[in-house]
């Protein structure tokens, strides 16, 4: 039915409540006339197009490829919590998966280099607990959020907005591969889907209903991730989120979050005690790189960088030593990965 044009979550569940599934395309028009159903669906039943429904079901015969209906023993029961639950899900990949644990992890296409590193540094530790971190495969925080769960071996599911024989954005092919091999893609929309606006609200709401809780690590005033945050809420999901500088354009809807009452989150340790996970309280939020201890004169210079662009101007005003010298040890606190290079010609601290 999911190939019928005009038949949404709604009508299926109608017809189902009268029919089985294989009962559907038997039915005649007087029947489905007098339980008040269109002409127009009745003509759309009456006219399936088997070529589409011929496509799926060649989908579905490849390996690793599953689908899921709301009878299906296999569908996640956190989903099926939800207002409008997808009637049908595709699965690539580990399709128990999806009835595991999840924290899911959103937020800006274009995040700072300090954001990307918190994401992927957050999901390390998260999925190393062995929640499954959950997200959408977009650019930014989300392909950061998969990329530090597959980096400590541990879990992750990606929810497309496009059928799943293709991958959007295309940049992310590998990714989606190896996604696949450690977790699963998930989709309500059938093969051959293409990629459209109004699909990834939809698929928002795949992630927020699957999740446990939903971490927003950075993102703006106007944003998708607090759309999805929104969702969360409306679910009864918990809502985490990454405070930011006041200066950071970036930080403004984690703010905005936290002062509508989602919960501020400075290590893992704050998501583990607020879903119960206490004997997690062992585990905290790491660097991926352990530094080299630094000189005096390094840590001096640390000390002065901000966790917002700060200009070499600046520091060697602040500190006094010449452009020479400051940029000698900028390069040794980018190399050990303290700092990273800020748009303009400056530098932020993110360690």
């Amino acid at each position: 039915m999911l190939r019928l044009p005009g038949v949404g979550g709604q009508t299926m569940a109608r017809l189902l409540a009268h029919f089985a599934v294989e009962q559907v395309f038997s039915v005649s028009r007087n029947t489905l006339g007098s339980l008040g159903f269109s002409e127009q669906l009745i003509d759309t039943l009456q006219n399936p197009d088997w070529a589409l429904v011929e496509q799926d079901l060649a989908w579905l015969a490849q390996p690793n490829n599953h689908v899921l209906t709301l009878t299906d023993s296999r569908y996640p029961p956190q989903l099926k919590e939800i207002s409008h639950p997808p009637p049908v899900l595709f699965v690539k990949g580990d399709v128990e998966l999806l009835s595991n644990p999840q924290i899911a992890m959103v937020g800006s296409r274009n995040p700072s280099a300090s954001g990307e590193r918190i994401a992927v540094d957050f999901a390390r530790v998260l999925a190393g607990a062995g929640f499954t971190i959950t997200s959408g495969m977009a650019l930014g925080i989300d392909a950061a959020s998969h990329q530090g769960a597959l980096d400590v071996g541990g879990r992750t599911i990606a929810v497309a907005g496009t059928g799943l024989d293709r991958v959007y954005p295309a940049c992310h092919k590998q990714l989606a591969t190896q996604i696949v091999e450690r977790g699963a893609l998930v989709s309500e929309f059938p093969p051959g889907t293409p990629a459209k606006a109004n699909h990834f609200p939809r698929r928002n709401r795949i992630i927020s209903g699957l999740c446990l809780g939903l971490l927003v690590v950075e993102a703006a005033q106007q944003s998708g991730s607090l759309i999805t945050a929104r969702l969360a809420l409306d679910q009864n999901r918990e809502v985490f989120a990454i405070p930011g500088s006041i200066h950071n354009p970036l930080a403004r809807g984690c703010n905005a979050l936290i002062r509508q009452g989602a919960k501020l989150v400075e290590t893992a340790e704050d998501i583990f005690e607020e879903l119960g996970q206490h004997n997690q309280s062992h585990i905290a939020y790491t660097p991926e790189i352990m530094q080299t201890a630094l000189d005096l004169e390094q840590q001096n210079l640390l000390n002065l960088i901000a966790f917002s662009p700060t200009t070499v101007d600046a520091l060697v005003q602040d500190s006094g030593w010449s452009v020479e010298v400051v940029s000698s040890m900028l390069l040794v606190l980018e190399l050990q990965g303290y700092i990273v290079a800020a748009a303009g010609g400056g530098y932020l601290r993110i360690l």
